[in-house]
């Protein structure tokens, strides 16, 4: 009887590191393509106006707007709000149109005035046309897969495909290492909350943000910058 019970307790502890494995390592799906179920406003409980599933697609324009939302106020930056994430592998596609500007959050926490004050930052821009557009001189750490402020991404490794065309980021995030991928290669590395790190922060954009980047958890999260946005294929893997 004895040998039975251990049996049975040694497979209940197998079976349970078996599923904490398989967790770990499988893709959750944050986008289907087919519903907005734990996306919401960041400090919101819904979607901000203008946002909708288009053909498999999750898009933000302002077009679609309804007017009784023309006196909305709060956040239009979104977030997957039905859990939170440390260490992780995200994968997302992404389109924006010409002189478009977005950017992807993570360890987001809420309460703050905006997601940028507080979650580290993937940007994604129009690298080409956005300074001529908008009469604004960028500086290098705002383009395309920089770490917002921050870090800057290797230009001879980086391929960014036109305004209109799909891009593929990732982010893989460790507390030991932070990778940005674009479009299948990688762009970006940095050692999160090093010495450079700290130096970086306490020095720059974010000097006056003492919470930027402090949290190890947190929400992953979409920027509308007043941009129309397309995002689909949105997984990420717990690390």
């Amino acid at each position: 009887m004895k040998k039975i019970i251990l049996s049975i307790v040694l497979l209940s502890i197998w079976c349970c590191t078996e599923t904490s494995k398989k967790t770990k390592n499988e893709w959750i799906t944050l986008f289907d393509g087919s519903s907005l179920d734990g996306w919401r406003a960041y400090n919101g409980d819904q979607m901000p106006p203008g946002w909708k599933i288009v053909d498999n697609v999750m898009t933000f324009t302002t077009a679609q707007i309804l007017e009784e939302d023309y006196d909305y106020k709060g956040s239009r930056d979104i977030i997957y709000g039905a859990d939170k994430f440390d260490n992780f592998e995200l994968y997302v596609e992404w389109n924006i149109p010409k002189g478009g500007n977005s950017g992807i959050f993570y360890h987001l926490k809420e309460g703050y005035e905006g997601s940028s004050v507080v979650g580290p930052e993937y940007q994604l821009l129009d690298d080409e046309n956005y300074a001529e557009i908008h009469n604004y001189e960028l500086k290098d750490w705002q383009l395309t897969a920089a770490d917002y402020a921050m870090h800057v991404p290797d230009t001879t490794q980086k391929v960014l495909y036109p305004p209109g065309q799909w891009n593929s980021s990732k982010i893989i995030f460790t507390s030991n290492s932070v990778e940005h991928w674009l479009n299948g290669k990688k762009v970006l590395s940095f050692v999160p909350w090093s010495e450079n790190w700290y130096k970086r922060r306490n020095s720059g954009k974010w000097n006056n943000a003492p919470d930027y980047g402090k949290y190890k958890t947190g929400y992953i999260g979409f920027q509308d910058h007043g941009s129309n946005l397309s995002f689909r294929n949105v997984k990420i893997k717990k690390l």
